[in-house]
């Protein structure tokens, strides 16, 4: 397994947190294996609801074919990485595959305070910190149909050697296990029903208010 969790800074304490504004906006997180097609539900879920909020992760891998700074993530060194974990610059952050991904805390917090819905599409480790601090979160986790079909999938999409795919395929077991943390499963099989039902979740799911524990 190839996942590092955080050390030089976690997330903030109960200490810390605030009670959330009547108007504040609600934060939705996905997290899923890679491969099991969490960025291609993002992309749709922001066409059905353009007014979703969206925050760009951060991450020292390369960049791939087709993707675009500041679109797909914000690409930076490991060395400017590392001295936002110093600075308590990430709300989450955790070191997959080799290379460190993260989220900036002020967009988040400058989001929600602005009424605005945000969606994130963050793996399990930076999940599990990102509910310290957001409790109210409205957590999804999505499966893929089976091993196999993850497998063909990442296959399919032809970016990583058969030792990445191999990686990743033994990380996706161990995410998996941790499911159940979450608030909702979903199990991607059918792209368009998958959709339906994320948006359904989505707009059931109320406004955090001070009345709520």
């Amino acid at each position: 397994m190839s996942i590092e969790s955080p050390t030089a800074s976690g997330p903030a304490s109960a200490s810390d947190q605030q009670d959330p504004s009547p108007h504040e906006g609600r934060l939705f997180v996905l997290s899923a294996p890679s491969g099991a097609g969490k960025s291609t539900l993002c992309r749709i879920l922001r066409q059905r609801r353009p007014a979703l909020r969206y925050s760009i992760s951060y991450t020292t891998r390369p960049i791939r074919t087709g993707e675009i700074d500041g679109r797909d993530y914000f690409f930076i060194d490991a060395n400017v990485f590392e001295a936002g974990i110093g600075t308590g610059r990430w709300l989450e952050w955790a070191r997959v595959h080799g290379h460190y991904y993260g989220t900036a805390s002020d967009f988040i917090d400058r989001t929600l305070a602005a009424g605005n819905d945000l969606l994130l599409d963050i793996d399990v480790q930076g999940t599990e910190q990102l509910v310290q601090r957001y409790p109210r979160a409205v957590t999804i986790f999505i499966m893929p149909p089976s091993m196999d079909a993850l497998r063909q999938r990442l296959v399919k999409r032809g970016t990583d050697a058969p030792d990445v795919i191999a990686a990743r395929l033994r990380n996706a077991r161990v995410e998996m296990t941790a499911r159940f943390r979450y608030r909702h499963i979903v199990v991607n099989d059918r792209l368009d029903q998958t959709v339906e039902e994320l948006l359904t979740l989505m707009d059931a799911a109320g406004r955090p208010t001070t009345a709520q524990a």
